[in-house]
Formats: structure tokens, sequence, C-alpha cells
């Protein structure tokens, strides 16, 4: 039997990230290398226009200048690479099963506490029902046909009522109708809630539903959502 390397995993490179961050972006918005050239471009002229202006105009003054410029466009470059693999990694899992539990499990941040398991689930139809616990109160999130999820939201609602008696409940529905929320605006949606408990108030409401929540290890979740391919690839 061979012996189990115990030599840690080498990571990929910052370069090797940034391909990848441009690969991946590029599949959804193809224009992507037009838009990081045309940024190169301006910064580095605006970087000369600067150095043409401002006193002493020498050679090297202008050549600093257009290095300062291109450093700009990299950062600048970098930043719209990055704001534009998250669009498209939402692009990505919009409509797929599993796609609120991976956004509320990676996107929330530390004031709320959520998984990509549900709560919740309708093993025929895939129809889901995550939470998420935070200072906003418990948020309950839909994840399929609305009509199908009326239950299984109802019976969420009842046992966080149940056993966070006056901490506020919100329901939202993930989709693109009337009074329902886009998977890209789920995050934003849910951070923007009011601060509504203290930190010892949250901590109480998530162990008692935990105590109360069933355990889903023998439903079938839904596997839509991959989150090592899902999620946009950023460079460190």
């Amino acid at each position: 039997m061979a012996a189990r390397s115990t030599a840690p995993e080498k990571r990929p490179g910052f370069f090797s990230q940034i391909r990848t961050l441009f690969t991946f972006t590029q599949k959804a918005y193809p224009w992507l290398p037009w838009l990081l050239a045309a940024i190169f471009i301006v910064s580095i002229a605006l970087g000369v226009g600067i150095g043409l202006l401002l006193p002493p105009v020498a050679l090297w003054s202008i050549a600093l200048w257009a290095v300062t410029g291109l450093m700009l466009g990299i950062l600048a470059s970098l930043m719209t690479m990055t704001r534009l693999s998250t669009s498209a990694m939402y692009k990505q899992i919009d409509g797929m099963p599993g796609a609120a539990g991976h956004v509320m499990s990676t996107s929330l941040g530390r004031k709320w506490q959520s998984s990509d398991m549900p709560v919740g689930v309708n093993p025929k139809t895939q129809e889901a029902v995550y939470r998420a616990v935070g200072r906003g109160g418990v948020v309950i999130v839909g994840e399929g046909a609305r009509g199908r999820l009326t239950r299984l939201v109802n019976d969420e609602r009842s046992k966080a009522q149940r056993v966070a008696t006056g901490v506020p409940v919100t329901v939202f529905y993930v989709g693109h109708g009337p009074d329902e929320v886009p998977i890209a605006k789920l995050a934003s949606a849910i951070k923007a809630l009011p601060k509504k408990i203290d930190r010892a108030t949250m901590a109480a409401v998530i162990k008692r539903l935990d105590s109360v929540s069933q355990s889903l290890a023998s439903l079938p979740i839904p596997k839509g959502i991959d989150p090592t391919k899902a999620r946009a690839p950023r460079p460190r």
C-alpha cells in the first residue's frame, strides 16, 4: 500500500489565478479583452497627459507618469474582472437548484449564519427552503415554484416564530417574478435588513432552531450547484 504524501497541497500561483479568472469571465462576457485593452490605453494616455501638463516637462517625467498610468490600469483591470466575474457567477447559477444555499453560505459575511444545506426540501420537485440567522432576525428563503413552496415556507416560519418569540422573521422568494428577489441581489437584500437583535439573542436563536430542526441527511438534496465550479475564482 502506497504511503500517503504529507507534502502540503500546492496552490496555484498568482498569474495562474489571473488566467483562470480571465477565462471564467470571458465565457460570460466575450468582449472582456477589448474592455481591458481600453482600460490600459486610457490609463497610459492619462499618465502621459499628466506628464505633459505638469512641470518640469521632461522625458523622464513623462515616462514616470506613463508607468504610473500603467500600474493604475492593472489595478483597474483586476477590479473590473473581479466585479464581472461575480456577475458571471450569478448568471451561471441563476435558476439552478441549490443556488440560494450557495449564495447564503458564501456571501452573507460573519454577521449572518447560514448553510448551503436546505432546512426543508421537496424530494420530488427539488423545491427547497433555506434559513439564515443574523442581527436582522431570521430569514427564510424559498427556492423553486412559489406555489409549491407555501407549505415548506409556512412550516419553517412557524417553527422560527415558536422558538424565537419576538424575533422578526423575513421571507424571500428567489426568482424574477413580482415580489421575488433575483439570485444576484439575494445577499444584499438580506444584509440590508435593519438590526433587530443583539449578538446574545442571535446565538440563542441559532441554538434553539438547531435543536428543533429535523435532520435532512436521508433526503435527496438538490445537486445543481458545485461550489468549486460555481464560485468565481479570485486572485489572492
